[in-house]
């Protein structure tokens, strides 16, 4: 039967999809070495980790490996795609997760709950109060995405539809402003919005993009939420705005090293929400995203080509090595 490597396990649907396609593996461990040699066997490899280069050149049987999510970071394409193996992945699946969580931490900076609630359990209900001057609402906000995939349209819709929101966007594709948004560049965006949300995938264009200047250009009491990658941000530039009270304040889920060290100076701010790279994971995400992998796994096994191929130029090799398919 075949082998359907994943770096971890699955929603039980997606696990009862597989089980009479092949044998399905989880990987013991997330290291470069363990992910190579558990992975050798694999026809399918399901990716929710960094796979390193050298795991494409170790699997002779490996037809495909499939993200588990949207985002492509975690694949050397290079490298699979020389080996001549599918890339696959399921985009969009869980923009409601991410755009929620990014609403709820903006949230929670601009009710100051962190504060509140530590002031409420140490120094007494007074203390806890005393927070409340100081709270803002999200309506009537300025809020701008920065990338305009599921994600950031996701973020649009909820934040002007739910909660009254004015919303900027800037993306790579020429967008026409409408009645419920505008499209800017990203220095009149970072200038002009009360909360950044970060939504664009990491490419050699976005690494660094929120830079020294354009924290400088942000307004004091502006707020910024990565929900993308974390190199996208200058992290020594955020921490000296930080420590400088030049910026609001920072809900941060993703980070440039993962999981960042314990003595990370995020750590140290009240006005900063650090979460483990989870905003994109719920119950509904995980069934969806799972079950979208599965389904993919399953076309390949198939002698199909996944539905979200995001390596076309690979189908020529890919059908020498496999003739059938």
């Amino acid at each position: 039967m075949p082998t359907i490597f994943s770096t971890h396990p699955l929603h039980p649907r997606a696990t009862e999809m597989l089980a009479s396609a092949g044998e399905l593996v989880v990987a013991s461990a997330l290291d470069a070495d363990t992910l190579v040699r558990q992975a050798a066997g694999a026809d399918i490899v399901i990716v929710r980790a960094p796979l390193p280069p050298a795991l494409f050149g170790s699997a002779p049987r490996l037809r495909a490996a499939i993200r588990h999510g949207a985002g492509l970071d975690m694949i050397p394409m290079e490298a699979a795609t020389q080996a001549g193996v599918l890339v696959g992945n399921v985009p969009a699946v869980n923009a409601r997760s991410v755009a929620e969580h990014a609403l709820m931490v903006s949230l929670i900076l601009l009710r100051r709950f962190r504060a509140m609630d530590g002031a409420l359990r140490h120094d007494g209900w007074a203390a806890g109060r005393a927070y409340a001057d100081g709270n803002h609402e999200l309506a009537g906000k300025t809020i701008g995405i920065v990338g305009f995939g599921a994600v950031g349209q996701a973020v649009a819709q909820i934040a002007h539809h739910g909660f009254g929101a004015n919303v900027l966007a800037t993306t790579r594709s020429a967008r026409e402003t409408t009645e419920t948004m505008r499209f800017v560049a990203i220095d009149d965006l970072v200038a002009a919005a009360d909360i950044v949300v970060l939504c664009c995938p990491l490419t050699p264009e976005t690494r660094g993009l929120i830079d020294a200047r354009r924290i400088a250009h942000m307004k004091p009491n502006a707020l910024l939420v990565n929900v993308a990658r974390g190199p996208v941000i200058d992290d020594a530039a955020l921490v000296t705005a930080l420590r400088e009270n030049r910026i609001g304040g920072a809900a941060l889920d993703v980070f440039a090293t993962q999981p960042p060290p314990p003595d990370h100076p995020y750590f140290s701010f009240d006005n900063v929400i650090v979460t483990p790279h989870m905003a994109g994971i719920t119950e509904e995400s995980m069934m969806r995203m799972g079950t979208g992998a599965a389904a993919e796994a399953l076309r390949v096994l198939a002698n199909e080509l996944p539905l979200n191929l995001r390596n076309p130029e690979v189908v020529e090799s890919y059908r020498k090595r496999f003739p059938a398919a």
